[in-house]
Formats: structure tokens, C-alpha cells, sequence
């Protein structure tokens, strides 16, 4: 079986944090790759400056080109919208039954779990890999056995909501994008 991570998120811009998480927990050795699944929309944010989904999708792609451990996916694109977790899971253990598929969430997201969709049938089913947020403490002695904090990952100063503010404000970004994936933000921003 192969230990699959399922790191989703809108990716809105994908940035450098996101590729070296993904490496530091394939290096943990806990996953043996991880895929980042672009969604389409977290039924729990309300996001207004949501970029095209393709052209995320097209981000992401280049962003993992040259970290052979890392792919990313469109599978929640062709799943019924809003995209629940609990959908998209259940949906990639029929589609590949050949990998054991462990969830990889922020703290903040772990924080507020019980509201997701089936949350205790996740759980139930899935291992979860909490990676750390600045402000989002979590007691390790309340977590299930399946679910395991990620206690030595570097954590990363850098959001996608800072990287867009930072393109809006006509800043420089290359300290927090892939070069590919710079490009492709100063086109969109010159065709807007």
C-alpha cells in the first residue's frame, strides 16, 4: 500500500511554505508522497478573491516540478461542489484503492474539526498529520491515537493572503513564489 498525505487547500497563490511543509512531513517519513489538492472552495471560508481554478491548479503544478514526492491534483474539480473532506476521501479510496491516504491539516483547522462535514467518520477512517500555525496551541494529550502533531516542522511566515496584498501593492514576491509561478501571477495581474 502506498502511504498517500492529502494536503488540500485553495492554494491562492501557492507559495514556497507550502512545497517545504510538504517535503519536511515526506521526510518525516509518515507519508510516502504527498498529493496538494487544489479545492475548489472550503465550505468553511468564505473567500471572495478566490483566483480561477486552473490557473491554481497550473501554480501549484509548477511549483512541485523538481520535489518528486509531491504531485498535485485536481480530483476535488470533478467531485459535486461544496467539496466536504469526507466526499473527497471516500471518493479516492474507490478511485485508488492501492493507497492508505492520511489527512494533513493546519492546527487552525484541527481546532475547529468538529465542524466539518462527517468529521468522526474522517476520523474514524483516516489518519490526520497536524502541521503547526503561529496562535493555534494544541494539547497532544487530548488527540485521538490517529491524529499526531507534527511537533519539529518549521513554521513559515508567509500566507497567500500576503503574497496576493503584496502583488496588489506592486511588491516584490520571489522571496515567497517559485519564479513559474511569479510569472504567472504578474500576467494575470497585467491582463486584469
Amino acid at each position: 500500500m502506498i502511504r498517500t498525505g492529502i494536503f488540500g487547500g485553495s492554494f491562492n497563490p501557492i507559495h514556497k511554505a507550502h512545497v517545504a511543509l510538504a517535503e519536511n512531513i515526506c521526510r518525516t517519513g509518515m507519508v510516502d508522497e504527498i498529493w496538494l489538492l487544489v479545492s475548489p472552495q472550503n465550505p468553511l471560508k468564505k473567500n471572495l478573491h478566490l483566483m480561477n481554478d486552473n490557473l491554481r491548479l497550473e501554480m501549484a503544478q509548477q511549483a512541485v516540478k523538481g520535489h518528486p514526492m509531491l504531485q498535485v491534483s485536481d480530483f476535488e474539480f470533478h467531485l459535486p461542489r461544496p467539496s466536504y473532506m469526507y466526499h473527497t476521501l471516500e471518493e479516492l479510496q474507490k478511485t485508488f484503492p492501492e493507497h492508505v491516504f492520511t489527512l494533513i491539516i493546519g492546527a487552525d483547522n484541527w481546532l475547529n474539526f468538529d465542524q466539518w462535514f462527517h468529521a468522526d467518520e474522517i476520523l474514524k477512517h483516516h489518519d490526520i498529520l497536524i502541521y503547526p500555525r503561529k496562535g493555534f496551541d494544541i494539547n497532544t494529550a487530548l488527540l485521538p491515537n490517529n491524529v499526531h502533531l507534527l511537533e519539529k516542522q518549521k513554521l513559515f511566515p508567509v500566507s497567500s493572503t500576503e503574497v496576493r496584498e503584496k502583488l496588489e501593492h506592486g511588491e516584490n514576491v520571489s522571496k515567497w513564489v517559485d519564479k513559474k509561478v511569479e510569472q504567472i501571477l504578474k500576467q494575470k495581474n497585467t491582463s486584469n
